[in-house]
């Protein structure tokens, strides 16, 4: 077993653990927002936690109608700007928090007047030690280079903050039943896909909506572990442009979750169809697993902002067996030195 399953398996008891252990934080924190509303939000992220900074942004303003956008850290670190972010509330995420560029935009937004949050793995490393506020993600240690428990535990703990912040019933009890769904997703079978993605030269992935943080994630771990030249795309953006990379047989991975965007999602997989590509539909919809050439069952529905966490469970352990069809080792990534990356 590669340490990338490994952690991957993991990640229902971590969810759990973490949603008991920060169960005080998050009201606490939820409480000092309430009192203290932040104008806007801003990320500051890296890599895979860029993707989960990406789906905080979709909770805050679809749940909150909390503006977020994502920070470019140059712009403090080689620019020397200062950030007139008073207010605002500053989500900083990362598994290691260690990298000097995050650590110095964080510095920057509190001298700037805002409220600083950090999610991290490693409660003692340098940015939680920056930040006023600290959710950590229990994920600790993750050893694989290849970011997997601490991705699901870092959208984990933020669909948690929402809940208690939105004061959210229905989003609270689904979050209780997240581990046991992210179980199910664990022995959803999607060896169908094996045999495509190891033939691929390239791959679309296609999300819309809270999956499309989800969809950037799994073509990140496609480039990573699997040297697959993978694009992510909105279901929207598809349709810009991008599209007319699809021809005969070309692979999309299609993200086809049951929320409000569902019926657009539809729509494209039926135009990619008709251009000829290889659907690759990951869902718990009969009529989007319809649609596939290649089904990709997913346990049945939880709740909208949820169901993308269980997608990414299970297609983490599809892409670890795709490296091994490729002949790759999804721990030793090629070109990467180590887990930890320092950026400036």
């Amino acid at each position: 077993m590669t340490r990338m399953r490994e952690e991957a398996l993991e990640a229902p008891d971590v969810v759990a653990a973490q949603l008991a252990a920060n169960a005080a934080r998050v009201e606490a924190l939820a409480a000092l927002l309430h009192a203290r509303p932040p104008a806007f939000a801003m990320t500051v992220a890296r890599g895979s936690s860029d993707h989960a900074a990406g789906f905080a942004r979709y909770l805050f303003e679809t749940a909150l109608g909390l503006v977020t956008a994502s920070a470019a850290p140059s712009v403090v670190t080689c620019y020397g700007a200062e950030l007139r972010v008073k207010d605002a509330l500053v989500l900083a995420v990362s598994q290691s928090g260690e990298s000097p560029d995050l650590l110095a935009t964080l510095e920057a937004a509190r001298r700037g007047g805002a409220h600083t949050l950090a999610l991290v793995n490693a409660e003692s490393s340098p940015l939680a030690r920056a930040a006023e506020h600290v959710l950590p993600l229990t994920a600790w240690p993750e050893r694989g280079i290849a970011a997997t428990k601490s991705f699901i535990a870092s959208l984990s703990a933020m669909a948690a903050l929402t809940a208690a912040w939105t004061g959210d019933p229905a989003l609270g009890a689904a979050l209780r039943e997240l581990p046991g769904r992210l179980r199910a997703a664990c022995a959803a079978d999607w060896s169908a896909a094996w045999p495509v993605l190891a033939a691929a030269e390239s791959l679309l992935v296609v999300g819309r909506g809270y999956a499309l943080p989800v969809a950037q994630e799994m073509a990140l771990k496609g480039k990573e572990t699997c040297t697959l030249h993978a694009e992510p795309f909105s279901a929207a953006e598809l349709l810009h442009g991008p599209v007319a990379l699809v021809d005969e047989g070309f692979p999309v991975l299609l993200l086809a979750l049951p929320d409000a965007t569902l019926p657009g999602v539809l729509d494209v997989a039926r135009t990619l169809r008709a251009q000829g590509a290889h659907l690759l539909v990951a869902s718990a919809v009969p009529e989007a697993l319809a649609l596939a050439d290649t089904p990709l069952p997913l346990p049945p529905p939880l709740h909208p902002m949820l169901d993308p966490i269980v997608a990414v469970q299970a297609f983490y352990l599809m892409i670890d067996a795709v490296a091994a069809e490729r002949g790759l080792d999804p721990d030793r990534p090629r070109a990467l030195a180590g887990k930890v990356v320092r950026t400036v």
